[in-house]
């Protein structure tokens, strides 16, 4: 069975979220300015490529974050929105490569690249232990 079967060049998805102070680079690095941080903005981005495959998985098998390599654009205030979108643009053995962009509104603030690879669940939970 190839878990990816169902998984096609061009599938996306999106994931959203509002910013809060806990998310600045200021709450972790004291003197710093109260802006999105950096790992937040990838974290969504990681996000969107996952719900952009889960639904086409079949039963036990995940997603997880392998490589990312994206550009920080510009910086978005405490309060605002920040949508992250993910496109499908390659599938390979089990590595799934995404095309990231995170936009405050109509401005895009970051956008790169993200690999994900398939894992059976069961079989990663034993090597975990």
């Amino acid at each position: 069975m190839n878990p990816l079967e169902n998984i096609k060049v061009g599938m996306t998805a999106e994931s959203s979220t509002v910013v809060t102070p806990e998310m600045t680079v200021g709450h972790v690095l004291p003197g710093m300015p109260q802006v999105y941080a950096t790992p937040m903005m990838i974290l969504l981005m990681e996000l969107a490529a996952g719900e952009a495959i889960a639904p086409h998985l079949p039963n036990g098998f995940a997603s997880v974050g392998a490589a990312v390599n994206v550009r920080h654009l510009a910086p978005t205030p405490v309060g605002h929105t920040v949508r992250a979108v993910a496109k499908v643009i390659e599938v390979s053995g089990r590595k799934v490569n995404f095309a990231v962009e995170a936009w405050d509104g109509q401005r895009r603030i970051g956008d790169g690249t993200h690999l994900r690879g398939v894992i059976h669940l069961a079989k990663f939970k034993d090597q975990v232990q």
